[in-house]
């Protein structure tokens, strides 16, 4: 939990967080007080997005509390304004918040997925990352079917990641499948990572809740963040 609290307070505009654990040691609900210049909905999504990526950990986003304030943190940690939107329960004092851990350079976020009509293959997808305050989009076609969105978003989203790596590393998807487990969806999809003479298979997976297509994503990031988290260390 500590791990996952130094990871989300390191996300772009969070102020403070702080996880509510159940008896049992899971996750109940997460409460994360914002400076408001990421949408509520936004930060809802890196939130899910950092935590599969780095910790794999699946949290429903409707465990996710947003707050915004009107404050920026003053040097000694604490908040000069009153909270402008509050989550439910009150958040940890000052003292109580674990130091926020540096994100490594390279680690990407979900910002958006788009699939659309195309006139020469059937469907294109539009797939929208952020590293910092830079947005890298990935565009791939293919053949209109469930399964051929889902092949398409995973594309889609190497090519972004392509755009942000430069020419130094070569990705490429070598497969993408929905498997059902446990009364519930997931994509589950294999990289291959070419660096010079070296090449590696990553894998990752994701829970189907909003989309396939959004999953299918989140997958990609789940194989190629954690390869390249462990590259920077």
């Amino acid at each position: 939990m500590r791990r996952a609290e130094e990871l989300i307070a390191t996300l772009p505009g969070v102020v403070s967080v702080r996880i509510v654990p159940t008896d049992s040691g899971l996750v109940d609900t997460i409460h994360v007080l914002t400076t408001g210049e990421t949408q509520p909905k936004q930060t809802v999504r890196n939130v899910e997005s950092a935590l599969m990526a780095h910790l794999g950990m699946r949290v429903d986003h409707r465990k996710v509390s947003v707050a915004t304030t009107m404050a920026r943190p003053t040097p000694g940690g604490g908040i000069a304004a009153a909270v402008v939107a509050a989550a439910v329960a009150a958040p940890a004092s000052a003292g109580e918040l674990p130091a926020a851990a540096p994100t490594p350079r390279r680690t990407m976020l979900f910002e958006d997925v788009e699939i659309r009509g195309s006139r020469t293959k059937g469907v294109a997808c539009n797939v929208t990352l952020r590293r910092g305050d830079e947005t890298f989009v990935g565009e791939s076609e293919g053949s209109e079917s469930d399964r051929s969105r889902v092949e398409v978003a995973a594309r889609a989203a190497l090519a972004a990641i392509a755009k942000s790596e430069g020419e130094e590393r070569r990705l490429s998807l070598e497969g993408s499948k929905v498997v059902e487990a446990f009364d519930r969806e997931f994509v589950f999809v294999g990289v291959t990572v070419r660096l010079g003479r070296e090449s590696a298979l990553m894998t990752g997976s994701a829970e189907v809740k909003d989309s396939a297509e959004t999953a299918a994503v989140l997958a990609v990031l789940d194989a190629t963040n954690r390869w390249v988290a462990g590259r920077a260390e």
